[in-house]
C-alpha cells in the first residue's frame, strides 16, 4: 500500500478563525516539506478558480452557505515549481485540474508541455507532475471563462452535454500531449437522444427548447456545435520528457475512460464519496482497456481520496484518543456539509464518517487493513477543517510512525 497526502489550502473559518492567504500557503509548505521528510509518495493539491466568497452575490451562486474561498491553489504548475525546489522526493499531484476553464484544453496542455520541458531539464530529474484532470466541481469558476451555455436548447441539456463537452476537451487536449497535430474536425460531433437524459420530462425540455428555437419539429438527436473550433496546431515545446507526466482522469465515465485509454495512458482518479461496486468495476475495466504503452494495469493507478481524523496526541489514553478524533470528526464533517449545503444532514455526516478514517492509531490501522486492497495508493487528507499546522504535521507523523509499522506487522 502506498500512502500520499491531499491539501485542500482552504481559506474558510474554523472554530471562529480564518487564516489570511500569506499564512495559509506557508502552512501548506510547512505541510508539504513534512510530507517529504516522512517519506510520502505524493502531495496532492487540490485547485480552485475565481472568489467563492464573491460569487455568492450571483444570480445563480453555486456555493451560497459557503463560508471563504474553496482553495487557494489557482496553478498546480506554479506550485509545483516551488514544490519541487523546497524538497527532495515527493512528486506533485493535481487533484483536480480543471481542463475547461482558464483557456480550456488547448491552453492546459501548453501549461503542462511548458512546465515538464522547465521540470525535465536536469537529466537526474525523476519526480513526476500527477494530473488528475475534470470539468470541474463549481459551475461559478467555467461561467467566467465562456463555459456556458450558449442558447436554449444548451441551457435546456446541459447536465447531459457537459459531459460530452468534457469528452470533447479531453479529447484535445491528450492529442496535444501526445505531440499530435490536432484541428476540430478530428473531435467526435455532439449528438444527444433520450437515452442521455434521466427522465421524459428532461429529454422534453430539449425537444420543446429545440422547437421553439428553429421553430420546426426536433430531430430524433439533437445536434451541438463544438465547442472549441480550430485549424491545425501543434504544442511547443514538442521535445519535453513525457515521462514526467502522469495522467488521470476524473471521471467514472466508463465509456471516457476507455476512449481516453485509446489515445495514452489515463489512469483514474477516485474520491472518497465514491461506492465499493463502482470501485471495483473499474478495476476491471481498466485491466482491459488501459492503454498499452502504460504496462499493466495496477491497483495504485486510481489513487483514493480519504479524509483522516487521527488523534494520537501525548498525555491522552488510547480511549481518550479515540473519543477526541470521533469528536474532531463530527464537528469537520457538520462544518462542511453545512457550508456546501447551508442544512445540517445527520444522514450525510455520518455517512462521510463512515467513508473517513478515525481514531487512534490502532484503529486506523485496522480499518485500513478492513477496507482497502493492500495495494491501494491512498491520499490522506490530513487537513480537512484544520488550520492548526503544527497539529496537521504531527498527525502526519504519527500515521507514519504509528499506523504504517502496524500494517506492516501485519502482513
Amino acid at each position: 500500500m502506498q500512502f500520499d497526502v491531499f491539501f485542500s489550502i482552504c481559506q474558510t473559518p474554523v472554530a471562529g478563525v480564518t487564516p489570511d492567504e500569506a499564512t495559509m500557503l506557508r502552512n501548506f509548505f510547512h505541510q508539504v516539506q513534512a510530507a517529504d521528510a516522512l517519506g510520502y509518495g505524493c502531495a496532492w493539491v487540490a485547485e480552485s478558480h475565481l472568489s467563492t466568497e464573491v460569487q455568492k452575490r450571483n444570480r445563480r451562486p453555486v456555493v451560497p452557505h459557503f463560508q471563504g474561498e474553496v482553495g487557494l491553489n489557482v496553478d498546480i504548475c506554479q506550485l509545483a515549481h516551488k514544490v519541487f525546489a523546497c524538497t527532495q522526493k515527493i512528486e506533485v499531484g493535481a487533484a483536480v485540474m480543471n481542463i475547461l476553464c482558464n483557456g480550456g484544453p488547448i491552453a492546459a496542455a501548453e501549461r503542462l508541455a511548458a512546465f515538464c520541458a522547465l521540470h525535465g531539464l536536469q537529466p537526474e530529474e525523476h519526480r513526476r507532475l500527477r494530473i488528475g484532470f475534470a470539468a470541474g466541481r463549481f459551475e461559478f469558476m467555467n461561467r467566467a471563462y465562456g463555459i456556458d451555455a450558449r442558447d436554449a436548447v444548451e441551457a435546456a441539456a446541459w447536465p447531459a452535454y457537459r459531459g460530452k463537452m468534457f469528452a470533447e476537451a479531453c479529447h484535445i487536449f491528450l492529442r496535444l500531449l501526445r505531440g499530435d497535430i490536432v484541428n476540430s474536425e478530428q473531435t467526435q460531433k455532439i449528438e444527444l437522444g433520450r437515452e442521455h437524459f434521466r427522465s421524459d420530462a428532461d429529454w422534453q425540455k430539449v425537444l420543446d427548447a429545440w422547437q421553439q428555437q428553429h421553430g420546426s419539429s426536433p430531430p430524433e438527436r439533437i445536434p451541438f456545435a463544438k465547442r472549441w473550433q480550430f485549424e491545425d496546431i501543434k504544442l511547443i515545446p514538442q521535445d519535453w520528457r513525457r515521462e514526467l507526466l502522469d495522467l488521470i482522469v476524473g471521471s467514472h465515465d466508463p465509456n471516457l475512460q476507455q476512449a481516453l485509454n485509446e489515445i495514452l495512458p489515463v489512469k483514474v482518479f477516485n474520491l472518497s464519496i465514491t461506492s465499493e461496486d463502482v470501485i471495483q468495476e473499474t478495476h476491471a475495466r481498466m485491466e482491459k482497456h488501459f492503454h498499452p504503452a502504460g504496462g499493466p494495469w495496477q491497483r495504485e493507478y486510481m489513487p483514493r481520496t480519504v479524509m483522516v481524523f487521527l488523534n494520537s496526541e501525548s498525555g491522552l489514553s488510547p480511549q481518550q484518543q479515540s473519543a477526541a478524533a470521533a469528536e474532531e470528526a463530527e464537528a469537520a464533517l457538520s462544518e462542511y456539509w453545512n457550508a456546501l449545503e447551508g442544512t445540517l444532514d445527520p444522514k450525510k455526516v455520518a455517512s462521510a464518517t463512515e467513508n473517513a478514517l478515525v481514531g487512534n492509531a490502532q484503529e486506523i490501522a485496522a480499518q485500513i487493513q478492513q477496507r482497502f486492497h493492500p495495494h491501494d495508493r491512498l491520499m490522506l487528507w490530513f487537513d480537512f477543517y484544520n488550520h492548526d499546522s503544527a497539529r496537521v504535521v504531527r498527525n502526519m507523523e504519527a500515521f507514519q510512525q504509528q499506523v504504517v509499522p502496524r500494517l506492516q506487522e501485519e502482513r
